[in-house]
């Protein structure tokens, strides 16, 4: 039987970019080996699409990518079929999701979100350099926060925003409020595309999905996916893996672990 056309989806920060310093090069080998292969990489962030296509231009990526926790999917010209750019949002602006956030803050909700802060600050709160912080404040549909209330105000937050339509997501650092949509949707999307394209070219579809991510943030993704790997990291161990699937979790962090479990994962389906 011919080997299965791969497609990867990656959680960026605490999976292919360090938790710490944001560096990538750990993972270097097996990026070169997806890029010799020609295997499509796709970004599947809560970053926006700013801060990605700075990553991608560092990386030479040229594939579709998925901003704001499945927000919107970005098709480049070339890619796809496509002759020029695509973007297909989904759910909620962040102009919405910015009034209903007023509106609690105005109930006494308690939290400081990236609107709040000026890039200096927010680059002081992440560890970002200023340029980078500038390019986190670009979003489309999501807002990161910081809590600052108690915990039974935080449900009571969750839930209020929750009857606007809006829902409260935990990532790695920072809870993103969010339309009703999850970086699964964005990679259901972009994965039927690729299939479309494979029947095309070589009159078959037969793709296996591959996930990488790190935190509850990446649940559903991984749980879409036909092999979830799980990157060792500060709430991995909150991601429960399918047990159905063929599931992984990496032994080590961050970049480090997934260079591990992708050269593996190409070893094991003879790229």
């Amino acid at each position: 039987m011919a080997r299965p056309h791969l497609i990867i989806f990656s959680d960026l920060d605490g999976t292919l970019l360090d938790h710490d310093d944001y560096r990538w090069q750990a993972a270097g080998p097996a990026l070169d080996r997806l890029k010799a292969a020609q295997i499509p990489l796709v970004l599947n962030s809560s970053k926006t699409m700013p801060e990605i296509r700075a990553l991608r231009e560092e990386l030479g990526n040229n594939d579709p990518f998925i901003v704001e926790n499945g927000a919107a999917v970005v098709i480049p010209p070339h890619a796809l079929g496509n002759a020029e750019e695509e973007v297909v949002n989904f759910g909620a602006t962040r102009d919405r999701v910015l009034e209903v956030l007023g509106a609690q803050r105005k109930r006494g909700a308690r939290f400081t979100s990236f609107a709040d802060m000026s890039a200096n600050e927010l680059a002081a709160e992440t560890g970002l350099d200023s340029a980078a912080a500038v390019r986190a404040k670009e979003r489309l549909g999501t807002e990161p926060l910081l809590w600052q209330g108690s915990e039974e105000a935080l449900a009571e937050f969750e839930a209020a925003i929750g009857s606007e339509g809006l829902r409260l997501v935990a990532g790695g650092r920072f809870l993103h409020a969010m339309g009703i949509f999850d970086k699964a949707d964005g990679a259901r999307f972009l994965l039927n595309k690729y299939r479309e394209q494979y029947r095309e070219q070589y009159g078959d579809a037969h793709v296996l999905a591959i996930a990488l991510g790190d935190s509850p943030n990446d649940q559903q993704m991984l749980e879409s996916a036909d092999i979830p790997v799980v990157i060792r990291g500060v709430k991995s161990d909150e991601v429960r893996l399918p047990s159905a699937k063929h599931a992984m979790r990496s032994l080590k962090p961050g970049p480090e672990g997934w260079n591990e479990c992708v050269l593996n994962l190409l070893f094991e389906y003879g790229y």
